[in-house]
């Protein structure tokens, strides 16, 4: 009796063990120790700027080792638990133990998955923007169900997201759509999505009911920190004014106070409409393309994510990142890790977290390869 619990557990021991050594918690715990001796000195706070700096450290360090922490302690909690249920042979905690360590490893599997993250930038939130690609009407169509998609997914991390530019195809879908999302590792969860994503289906708009290849674009992007100097001069942005437009239950206004800025040295364009105040619009606009500037910026410093920066490659053939098949057979495979599954319902209802996961591996293992952060 509960000795399949008691190898369940030990065995969590074993590979958190493996994850506290991956982690350099110790290491980790000695950097906390010395930085909780300079916030202790009295001159710490004669300079702000570096002391928020130090604090984020101390903040990023100690969410390093609690974790971890906590689920050791747990688990050896849970260990002596067992052992005494086992020496007493009592059948009424089985419903109590099995609870505890199913629930054991879900937190562990959160704290692997959570280990992953290992850009600076993972937990910082995102300006995520979809556009179609060739394919005409199919492909608008193939954004909007990437939209929904991107949404769904948003809605299970309980991520917020807002909508900030919606414009509806010609006859279905989008053109394009902008939307803002926050909340913890934002960015590490969805830069897996970043790049041209390819549907191959039966399409509803051809009368001869043919088979059709579409395409749409997902570019992720990183807010950028107001600290972060980027070089944005007014005399380079082109700002046009339009009035704002929605599909069916986009919460937009109509007055002519969404704003279109380009930036003129690189043709790049943002769009916002949100906001009833052309000024806060314009406001958007602007973090957008200082997000846009620096991420450029901060590829062209790296030669390997440079080459690999599938969302600005040609939404066509050749540049997918992943490939949607609905017919003559059902399968979702992602070309960079070769993760597949069956079950495209399940996926387009923004169950990602298959790819999310195999994608955050892969990174992890061409960053050990690369040095490349």
């Amino acid at each position: 009796m509960y000795d399949e619990e008691a190898a369940r557990v030990s065995a969590y021991a074993e590979r958190l063990a493996g994850l506290r050594k991956c982690l350099n918690v110790d290491h980790s715990k000695a950097q906390i120790a010395e930085l909780e001796a300079v916030l202790a000195a009295p001159d710490f706070w004669n300079d702000p700027e570096a002391a928020q700096k130090t604090l984020q450290r101390l903040k990023a360090l100690k969410g390093v080792v609690t974790a971890p922490d906590a689920l050791h302690y747990d688990l050896e909690e849970a260990g002596v638990l067992i052992g005494m249920a086992r020496e007493e042979a009592d059948e009424s905690m089985q419903a109590e133990v099995a609870t505890l360590v199913n629930s054991l490893e879900e937190r562990l599997k959160r704290l692997e998955l959570n280990s992953l993250f290992q850009d600076p930038r993972d937990d910082t939130n995102v300006i995520l923007s979809i556009h179609p690609g060739a394919g005409g009407t199919e492909s608008c169509d193939w954004a909007e169900m990437l939209y929904r998609m991107i949404l769904r997914y948003c809605e299970r991390r309980e991520f917020v997201t807002e909508v900030v530019d919606y414009q509806p195809g010609e006859e279905a879908g989008l053109k394009s759509a902008t939307v803002t999302v926050s909340g913890p590792f934002a960015y590490g969860y969805l830069k897996s999505e970043a790049g041209v994503h390819r549907l191959v289906r039966i399409s509803p708009f051809d009368a001869a009911k043919r088979r059709h290849t579409s395409f749409a674009a997902i570019e992720v992007l990183t807010e950028v920190d107001e600290n972060i100097e980027v070089d944005l001069r007014e005399e380079d942005i082109k700002m046009d004014v339009f009035r704002s437009s929605g599909a069916g239950g986009q919460k937009v206004n109509k007055t002519s106070s969404a704003v279109r800025l380009t930036h003129l040295p690189t043709g790049i364009v943002v769009a916002c409409q949100i906001e009833r105040s052309q000024h806060r619009n314009r406001a958007t606009c602007m973090q957008f393309l200082r997000a846009k500037l620096y991420d450029i910026e901060v590829r062209k410093k790296d030669a390997e994510l440079s080459a690999q920066r599938e969302g600005h490659q040609d939404v066509a053939w050749g540049s997918q990142i992943r490939s949607y098949v609905l017919h003559p057979y059902q399968l979702i495979k992602d070309h960079r890790t070769d993760t597949e599954t069956g079950n495209v319902d399940k996926v387009l209802d923004g169950d990602l977290d298959l790819f999310t996961e195999a994608y955050l591996k892969w990174k992890l293992g061409l960053r050990a390869q690369t040095g490349v952060a």
